[in-house]
């Protein structure tokens, strides 16, 4: 009992002692509420504002990884600015303005700007910019009461919040580096400081990217007007240099302003639509293969001989250290270009009209003969140039179409023997400051709309721009037979020799009519088989006759089955003995060719005649020892069948693509058509078209220096532009395709100078050209052919890797070209410049 006695003694001490200490904390808790009556109620009204939070984000699940890193370190940092609000209201009682502020505060940073697929740019907005996110602030923080306890119960989970999405935020800043370059950004840079001030900071939570969605909010794009370059306000010219900004976690543009720009009228000025957020795809390089479609290099084995040869040559020095030179010129700055790469004028008798490949003096001299127009023909020098062309004396802006096709500037193209030699029959007159065209042409001089109608009327099969979408010009002259036929909806490429007819090509492409300068000599001409729906000759000084007819069957080579050859020259309609001769021989030739001749009429207007000729479209009543082809008779096969009429040729998928055949891109042929159509379509109308500052009044001659299925020039089929479209030799040959949707192109090896005068285009588009051309030649030579074709304020889009597209914006700033944007997202990027009027002073030594 006294053990027992003992220890009962010593448990009710302990108890007594555990009683104390539980009282003691219930009056310091009892004491604790009583001081802080409105934690509870903050609390609880925090958590009841959660689903409405959740709300928003379930709304805008689509948006990338991007964009929820973003919003999630914005909220975080609302947060924690909130917090410390509280925390210095707490520490100041005289400042109770300090805890509506940070509400206010973090209201306003969960504002962000959201684009979904459709271009819509609202998404996400707690807080309306038109109430000024002070108003619904205050009423949140009145219906809460006080922040401080909220903020000390969020202080450790925010601290953890911000920690975790720094770190994903860095993972992200490695995977998906992103940068928008926009000219005048060194003068805005100034005003903002370089701080980001709340104006500034604002703006730069807006910036988005997504090249085919379209749009880059915020970005203050440089604006064309009338070929003149303005900043977004319209009254300033803008500077010559541009800066790049790049931000951890989204893009900021270095033409980003703290404070808002308002347009002449008073009223806010909006900013230039462009390129929209989301998908990293659009600047993507697709895998590309050469998937079913064979090469053109690969199928020459006189390109694999020259191949081979330039495999031992050496590179050049000169090259090597020029790109260098720019690369390190860029690093610097972009300072001191011209003077770095020692930019000089071409010593050439060619003078403002040289064309590399076809003024190679040396090379020329060296023939044996010229009968059959050799010395007209490609003679590419072993090392392309790398001086500039000059522009002519007086060279001013082209005048726009479709007034060009009237008149051009005398000055931009000032030749006038011409105008004197053809001037009776109707191709070009000098009338003051301009050349004129009437319109004529050596067999229609009273003008081409007639004689277009003529071969409409003598042969109603023909259907001009139905059935008949793709022509061909030999021997074109001023091209305005071409020019014409646009009234049709008929796209026509119009070639010609240089210099047979003084500036002929050149005067095509001034008036803004598809051209270029060949021959047909002993080459086969750049262009696919089978592929044209009609040929034309109107007294084109090309001897069809001679030599087995071996030109005429080049022609059969370019033409569809069912296509049409309509020739007008003398030989059809007048009875001298050499015409009698020519005709005969004609008919000979084109029965053993199995052509049928179904139409043959002459006109009381212009007193000539033509002839139409039609390839045969099938093997009926047919012998194959007097034809040369066999025409397919596999449905599959191109060449089988007729494409679709325009324009629902147009977006067809041609016929002979096969879903066991490999596109360019990796999927089955016709879905990687399909897809490859969108993609262009979404990149021209949502980026291109709206958001590049580009005045597309102004541009008219346009070109796709890496064309595929010609999904890019499809998507410009309602401007009023033309577009050539180059498949480069050694990438699938995918150029009967366009041919097939009725739009065309050329082969092209540019690692040579393109068969064009200078100053032809208003646009060049280069989708991974360059990247692509490295492992053969250099870009150097490359970018100075671009200059050379370009016509002064013209536009440059190139689409490649960063590493190439760094290295083209340090060669064109030393050329003195406006570097407008540069994007950059997932180690691909787009730059966007423009040419100026600048040339060097100096002059290479010959």
């Amino acid at each position: 009992m006294a053990l027992f006695d003992r220890n009962q003694k010593q448990r009710s001490s302990l108890c007594s002692t555990a009683t104390v200490v539980v009282f003691v904390a219930l009056c310091l808790v009892g004491l604790w509420m009583i001081s802080s009556p409105e934690t509870i109620p903050a609390a609880a009204a925090n958590v009841s504002e959660k689903p409405d939070v959740v709300a928003v984000k379930e709304e805008d699940s689509s948006l990338d990884a991007t964009n929820n890193v973003k919003q999630n370190s914005a909220n975080a940092a609302a947060d924690e600015a909130a917090a410390a609000a509280a925390a210095d209201e707490d520490d100041n009682p005289a400042k109770p303005a300090a805890g509506e502020k940070a509400a206010a505060a973090a209201a306003s940073s969960k504002d962000q700007t959201f684009d979904d697929e459709n271009g819509r740019t609202e998404g996400g907005a707690l807080v309306k910019p038109e109430n000024g996110g002070g108003d619904e602030a205050s009423s949140d923080v009145k219906e809460i009461g006080s922040l401080e306890q909220a903020a000390i119960d969020m202080k450790d989970t925010t601290e953890q919040s911000v920690g975790d999405t720094t770190k994903e935020a860095g993972v992200v800043q490695d995977k998906s580096s992103e940068e928008i370059t926009t000219a005048a950004s060194d003068a805005r840079e100034s005003g903002d400081g370089g701080g980001g001030g709340g104006g500034g900071g604002a703006a730069k939570n807006k910036q988005t990217f997504d090249d085919e969605n379209g749009k880059l909010d915020g970005v203050n794009l440089v604006k064309d007007v009338e070929n003149k370059t303005m900043s977004e306000e319209g009254a300033k010219p803008l500077p010559e240099e541009t800066t790049t900004v790049s931000s951890k976690n989204s893009i900021v543009a270095a033409s980003a302003m703290s404070d808002e720009k308002l347009s002449d009228n008073g009223e806010q000025a909006q900013p230039v639509e462009a390129l929209p957020n989301g998908q990293a795809e659009l600047l993507t390089e697709r895998a590309a293969q050469n998937g079913s479609f064979t090469t053109q290099a690969a199928e020459s084995i006189k390109e694999k001989k020259k191949r081979a040869e330039k495999k031992k040559k050496k590179k050049k020095k000169k090259v090597k250290a020029a790109s260098a030179a720019a690369a390190a010129e860029e690093d610097d700055g972009g300072g001191g270009g011209a003077a770095s790469l020692g930019w000089k004028l071409c010593n050439t008798s060619a003078g403002a009209d040289y064309i590399p490949c076809l003024d190679n003096e040396a090379a020329i001299k060296k023939l044996k003969t010229t009968a059959h127009y050799e010395h007209r023909e490609r003679h590419c020098p072993a090392s392309p140039p790398t001086c500039l062309v000059p522009s002519p004396e007086g060279y001013r802006d082209p005048i726009r179409w479709p007034r060009s096709r009237d008149k051009i500037w005398y000055h931009n193209v000032p030749h006038s023997e011409l105008a004197a030699y053809k001037g009776h029959q109707n191709w070009v007159k000098v009338s003051g400051e301009h050349l004129t065209f009437p319109g004529g042409g050596t067999q229609f001089k009273h003008g081409a709309l007639h004689y277009i109608e003529l071969i409409q009327s003598s042969f109603p099969e023909v259907a001009w721009g139905r059935r008949s979408r793709v022509a061909l010009d030999v021997g074109c002259g001023v091209a305005s037979f071409g020019g014409y036929l646009f009234d049709h909806d008929v796209l026509t490429m119009s070639l010609a020799p240089k210099d047979e007819h003084e500036a002929q090509v050149q005067f095509a492409l001034e008036r803004g009519i598809p051209a270029i300068s060949a021959v047909m000599g002993t080459r086969r001409l750049p262009f696919p088989s089978n592929v044209f729906d009609a040929v034309h000759c109107a007294r084109c000084r090309v001897p069809w006759h001679i030599e087995g007819g071996m030109l005429l069957l080049e022609l059969n080579r370019l033409l569809r089955p069912g296509g049409f050859f309509v020739w007008s020259a003398t030989p059809v309609y007048q009875e001298l003995p050499e015409d009698v001769e020519i005709w005969g021989e004609m008919v000979k030739l084109t029965k053993a060719m199995c052509w049928e001749m179904v139409s043959k009429t002459s006109d009381t207007v212009d007193q000539v005649g033509l002839v139409t000729f039609r390839k045969p479209a099938d093997n009926a009543n047919i012998t194959l020892r007097a034809c040369m082809h066999w025409v397919p008779t596999d449905p599959s096969v191109r060449g089988s069948r007729w494409p679709e009429r325009w324009p629902e040729r147009m977006e067809k998928t041609p016929y002979w693509l096969n879903s066991s055949q490999v596109g360019v891109y990796g999927k089955p042929a016709p879905e990687d058509f399909v897809a490859d159509q969108e993609h262009w379509r979404k990149v021209v109308r949502n980026s291109y078209l709206t958001g590049m500052g580009i005045d597309w009044k102004t541009v008219r001659n346009v070109m796709d220096m890496r064309a595929v299925y010609g999904g890019f020039a499809a998507a410009l089929r309602d401007m009023s532009v033309w577009v050539m479209n180059v498949v480069t030799i050694n990438s699938p040959d995918t150029l009967p395709v366009i041919y097939e949707r009725g739009l065309f192109g050329i082969y092209h090896d540019w690692c040579e100078s393109f068969s064009t005068y200078p100053r032809s285009y208003d646009l060049l588009h280069a989708d991974h050209l360059f990247s692509k051309l490295k492992s053969r030649c250099e870009v150097l030579p490359v970018i100075v052919e671009v200059d050379r074709i370009l016509r002064p304020n013209g536009k440059l889009i190139v689409r490649d890797n960063k590493e190439t597209v760094d290295e083209i914006k340090g060669l064109v700033r030393s050329l003195q070209w406006e570097v407008r944007m540069t994007v950059s997202k997932n180690r691909e990027a787009m730059l966007c410049a423009r040419k100026t009027t600048w040339r060097p002073t100096e002059v290479e030594a010959r």
